[in-house]
């Protein structure tokens, strides 16, 4: 009976060993694969026109500030009191006008890019899934997170290349893996 126990145990012994070394782990640049997907560039290009169309805004009210404030100082000596307070006034206004503006593109600017730049990150998300499924990988370790302390990079298997080829993207200039 003991034998037997010995020898069940030292069988499944063997088998859990061989089969965490028949276990698959992978690596992939999330970052990396987002930049060299078509979307991301037409998300920059897109992201550039709208910043463009807030920054010609801001200079817009910036001019109007510039215009009047020269105006007032051309005048100042020849304006009343009372029309000197109401003009300081309107500068005052415009100044802080000029600060909700800046204060609002910038939020703006941010919800734009989280909107545009998230079905990116679900495509490539999918496609990440899709390939580690695929390949059979039990886990496959983002490195652009920097959520990973130490890995022996010759066991792991880069998926990346899978991915872009999952993605459609054809390499044009490769930057040497880290």
């Amino acid at each position: 009976m003991k034998k037997a126990l010995k020898l069940t145990l030292a069988v499944a012994l063997m088998l859990s060993a061989t089969s965490l070394f028949a276990q698959k782990f992978g690596r992939v640049n999330s970052q990396e694969i987002i930049m060299a997907m078509p979307e991301t560039k037409q998300m920059q290009t897109n992201m550039e026109a709208f910043n463009k169309d807030l920054q010609n805004n801001l200079e817009a009210i910036q001019v109007e500030f510039n215009n009047k404030y020269q105006e007032f100082q051309k005048n100042y000596s020849t304006l009343s009191e009372a029309v000197r307070e109401m003009k300081q006034k309107e500068l005052q206004d415009l100044t802080q006008r000029l600060q909700e503006f800046e204060q609002i593109a910038r939020q703006e600017s941010m919800k734009k890019q989280d909107e545009l730049l998230k079905p990116i990150i679900e495509k490539a998300k999918n496609a990440i899934n899709k390939v580690s499924a695929a390949g059979g990988y039990l886990v496959v370790f983002d490195i652009s997170t920097g959520s990973l302390a130490y890995f022996d990079q010759a066991t792991l298997t880069d998926i990346a290349p899978a991915v872009k080829k999952e993605l459609g993207i054809t390499e044009t200039a490769t930057a040497p893996a880290k």
